[in-house]
């Protein structure tokens, strides 16, 4: 029997590898709804090729521009009305940022299970969304190599001790401080590992895309923050590891590609051959480094573990800072070190409401993104750690 999905985001890095997954896996999926931003040239193509019974753009302006569907949606509206059809048994959040809060929390309420590759939905309101898929027993699968392979390693999480999240280290890893804030955006966006959208590159240079694992983490599977650890590994193979209370360390092995977990998340509990099915060569790796990462270099290790054991709306505030602060960056405004000092000083600013509403989350940040653009355009990139 045909599994039913709908993809938030399809034209994505995410979205556009699920669709590559989907179509070598043949008629095991039909695909109910796809969504995109404002790539809808690539949506078009995607119509042709794989026939949603419904679409959903951005813009009331891009609705004309849709060929070949005859249910076409619009904004978040459009993608709630997707999230309530209970026709899907599974929904693949693949959108970047804030907008993939409200659809996901829309499914879970519909009783649809999620494949998670949108960080904000448990950065911003992780304790919300964890007690709501519980309470309608809803399966979250994280699509993130990471946290994926932490989903395949567990079988009883009673019994784990710790969970260990690799970092590859990015493009600084071997670099100085001083190079570090001299980068360009170029440098920055030059992944030794993976390829990804220009905001997630940017945190994966300064480390902040594993403190946000981090937070993810602590969410997906009820861990506290004094037993999650992180660990560079940089040939990005082994994608992280849980140690159990016996001592016992099981670790996910596979190649740096991100349909495979992909394909995982939007499968399980099945397993099926697909693109980058073949046998994993040891000999052919050679050899595995680990290395602990340097916290002063990478100080978004620390704050994110702090704005975690906060709680409440002071990961809103880390969120919405940082991504402000990334944008402003990759146009040019503020070097790759002032990401953090800004951040920092907003995430010092704020003070964090415990078990926010969902209103309250959105209102924080929007307060917090108002308030970082002030202080981007105030220094104008002059900022120095």
């Amino acid at each position: 029997m045909r599994k039913k999905i709908s993809i938030l985001g399809s034209t994505g890095s995410i979205g556009t590898q699920a669709l590559d997954v989907i179509e070598k896996l043949g008629d095991k999926f039909e695909i109910i709804s796809l969504t995109a931003g404002g790539n809808v040239n690539l949506l078009n193509e995607q119509i042709a090729k794989f026939h949603p019974k419904s679409v959903c753009v951005s813009g009331s302006s891009d609705k004309d521009r849709i060929v070949g569907c005859n249910k076409v949606l619009c904004g978040s509206e459009g993608l709630e009305e997707i999230c309530s059809n209970t026709e899907n048994d599974i929904i693949l959040v693949a959108v970047s940022g804030k907008i993939g809060l409200k659809p996901t929390i829309t499914a879970i309420k519909n009783k649809i299970n999620i494949a998670l590759a949108n960080k904000e939905t448990l950065v911003m309101a992780g304790d919300i969304v964890m007690k709501l898929a519980k309470d309608n027993n809803v399966a979250i699968v994280p699509v993130d190599s990471e946290h994926c392979a932490i989903h395949q390693c567990i079988k009883d999480i009673s019994q784990v001790e710790k969970l260990i999240i690799t970092a590859s280290g990015g493009p600084f890893l071997h670099k100085t401080v001083d190079d570090m804030k001299s980068a360009t955006v170029e440098q920055a966006l030059a992944h030794p590992r993976w390829n990804m959208g220009r905001k997630i590159t940017v945190d994966s240079a300064t480390l902040m895309n594993k403190g946000l694992e981090i937070i993810e983490a602590h969410h997906l599977f009820n861990m506290p923050y004094e037993k999650i650890d992180v660990v560079v590994h940089p040939q990005s193979v082994v994608h992280s590891a849980i140690e159990y209370v016996d001592g016992s360390v099981i670790a996910q092995i596979g190649l740096p590609s991100m349909h495979i977990p992909i394909q995982y998340a939007i499968c399980y509990p099945e397993r099926f051959e697909g693109i980058k099915s073949r046998s994993f060569s040891f000999s052919e790796i050679a050899r595995l480094d680990f290395e602990a990462p340097d916290f002063d270099k990478f100080p978004f290790l620390n704050l994110a573990y702090s704005a975690g054991k906060t709680g409440g709306t002071a990961t809103v505030a880390l969120n919405g800072a940082d991504e402000e602060a990334v944008f402003a960056f990759l146009d040019g405004k503020i070097k790759l070190y002032d990401i953090y000092e800004i951040t920092k000083r907003m995430y010092d600013m704020h003070t964090p409401i415990l078990n926010p509403s969902i209103d309250e989350i959105f209102d924080v940040d929007k307060e917090i993104r108002i308030k970082t653009r002030e202080l981007v355009k105030e220094h104008c990139g002059c900022l120095s750690i």
